[in-house]
């Protein structure tokens, strides 16, 4: 019983200890996070940094030269900005190359159409494939009508349907599921919303228990056309190039910047973004812009001479879109130190307005965040809702580093997801500034608090 009574009291003294703590950021902190939002909205200076990145080194797939050149542009970047411990951590990453590609409709008209192959598709031979079209609307169809494919090009033209999650497993998986069913190759109805005739690429798997098939997407408004011509009863036949293959594994690096805690540097706070793209667009969107808000609302922080209680560090991942390389590295270098690591905080949503965060962590923790959160009501960004993070900061939150994504207005964001048409214009200045404000209080509110967060 006196035991009993010693847990309860100490659980009860360090709630109060925390409410105490919650009940007193506002106070404390609202003059500093106004400094800051007034600070990050001065100006246009993230957006134009982006907007340099963006047009001189274009998209930047893991294992190109134009990724590895950004790398040393940022490196330079962070050192002449004054930031601390600026360095590139290695990392090994795959390396998948495009090459030449087409797809023509063969019949019943003769037509190109605009495609994009799926990252770690296996070519077609030199030739191309040339085969009929069996056009499925999902996997259940597909196997309903398994005996139809052998020999043929399977099709899913699966509509958007109730967001990314559900429709991305297409991509993820169609390459097995038409290989199982005896297909020669495969084509995606692009994974998005709202289309202006342009293809998304993104990865996709394979599985060693059926022959791997070549993997290509092509529009939302072809493979409807595609659709309608077999509804009526047309042979719909297609040839299918592409010369794409992957190569041996070749290195890169995560670069990283931090502003140096005050008292417990040896705690931190990551702030974070993936700096690679696939090789399409500009990368400005994903995530070009969420690497650059990271990256300057460390600076940001340097600048005004906010040095919190603990490290807030940069991290701009490599090799997020196929493989999380990066994130993985980093979690493996660091393993000894996660239990240190207070918060993880990844921003790969596009840096459309912000709305808020989503977090994962414990309930005390969360409670602690939410009154971080509150900070930026005056921006209209204070939501803080259960469940988020990202793909990157995933290895981390593994390990039990609590984890937080940026919440953005990113209605547009699959429109130009993985296409052509990321470029840095699909982003406003305005909203980027107010992306890099939230951040940058965030990360040195929750630096700052006398006591960590609890996991």
């Amino acid at each position: 019983m006196r035991i009993h009574a010693t847990f309860v009291l100490a659980t009860a003294l360090a709630v109060t200890r925390l409410s105490g703590q919650s009940d007193d950021i506002q106070r404390r902190y609202q003059p500093v996070a106004d400094s800051i939002i007034a600070a990050a909205t001065a100006d246009s200076a993230a957006w134009n940094r982006l907007a340099e990145l963006a047009d001189r080194f274009g998209h930047r797939i893991s294992g190109s030269e134009s990724l590895e050149r950004a790398l040393d542009w940022i490196l330079a970047g962070m050192a002449n900005d004054g930031l601390a411990e600026v360095r590139g951590e290695p990392v090994m990453v795959p390396r998948w190359v495009r090459g030449p590609e087409s797809v023509e409709l063969i019949g019943p008209v003769r037509r190109p159409l605009p495609m994009l192959g799926l990252g770690g598709s296996i070519g077609t031979p030199a030739e191309g494939i040339t085969a009929d079209v069996l056009v499925v609307s999902s996997f259940a169809e597909l196997e309903r009508r398994a005996g139809e494919a052998r020999g043929k090009i399977v099709l899913f033209d699966v509509p958007w349907q109730g967001g990314y999650g559900p429709t991305v497993r297409y991509r993820s998986t169609g390459a097995i599921a038409a290989a199982r069913a005896g297909a020669v190759a495969a084509l995606l109805r692009s994974v998005t919303p709202y289309s202006m005739r342009t293809p998304h690429t993104g990865m996709t798997n394979y599985d060693s228990t059926v022959a791997r098939i070549p993997f290509a997407a092509i529009t939302v408004e072809d493979a409807m056309l595609l659709h309608r011509m077999q509804d009526r009863g047309d042979r719909v036949v297609v040839r299918l190039r592409m010369g794409a293959q992957s190569l041996p594994d070749v290195p890169s690096r995560n670069a990283i910047a931090e502003v140096r805690g005050r008292e417990r540097p040896d705690e931190v706070v990551v702030l974070s973004g993936h700096i690679d793209s696939w090789d399409v667009g500009q990368g400005a969107m994903d995530d070009g812009g969420g690497s650059v808000a990271a990256w300057e609302a460390v600076r940001l922080l340097h600048r005004l001479g906010l040095r919190a209680r603990r490290t807030v560090r940069a991290v701009l991942w490599t090799n997020e879109e196929n493989g999380l390389r990066g994130g993985t590295a980093y979690r493996d270098r660091h393993d000894a130190e996660l239990g240190k690591h207070v918060l993880a905080i990844e921003s790969d949503g596009g840096v459309f307005r912000p709305k808020g965060f989503g977090f994962t962590g414990s309930d005390s923790a969360f409670a602690i965040v939410r009154r971080v959160g509150a900070l930026l009501a005056g921006i209209d960004a204070d939501s803080v809702s259960r469940g988020g993070g990202g793909a990157d900061i995933g290895p981390m939150m593994q390990r039990g580093v609590p984890g937080m994504g940026l919440d953005t207005d990113g209605e547009r964001y699959f429109w130009y997801h993985h296409t052509n048409a990321d470029t840095v214009d699909k982003l406003d200045p305005r909203d980027m500034a107010l992306c890099v404000a939230a951040l940058a209080v965030m990360a040195y509110v929750v630096a700052d608090l006398e006591q960590p967060l609890p996991r």
